[in-house]
């Protein structure tokens, strides 16, 4: 399958991020919740969500679902999972570490802009 049919049907944006964040971008107009009312394409984490369910959530919107196009996490978010992030491929959905209201933005952190420096040998 090439990368324009994988892309068709990715449509959405997915998030993994601390409630100020996950409310701008429902605000945005990001947010979706299916009929069910179960299947959602962000996640709030708190301190009290644990490592696994983070990992949860990453696992649901990188391999399960086939609509999400660009998932967004907070990059303390990140950090957390960092193992998983770092390894992690794929063109779709692509992800991207952000900042949030209390955590600004680390670029020696960031997974996609260490492998960007990787190609151009820095």
């Amino acid at each position: 399958m090439s990368i324009s049919q994988q892309a068709a049907n990715r449509t959405l944006i997915a998030s993994i991020c601390d409630e100020d964040s996950t409310t701008g971008l429902l605000l945005a107009g990001c947010g979706q919740v299916e009929a069910d009312g179960e299947s959602k394409n962000f996640a709030i984490v708190d301190n009290k969500t644990s490592p696994s369910d983070i990992e949860a959530h990453f696992t649901t919107f990188t391999q399960e679902r086939k609509d999400i196009a660009i998932l967004l996490i907070n990059q303390h978010i990140a950090e957390k999972i960092r193992p998983l992030v770092d390894k992690y491929s794929q063109a779709f959905p692509a992800l991207l570490e952000i900042p949030s209201k209390e955590h600004p933005y680390d670029p020696s952190k960031d997974s996609v802009l260490k492998r960007v420096q990787k190609l151009f040998g820095e």
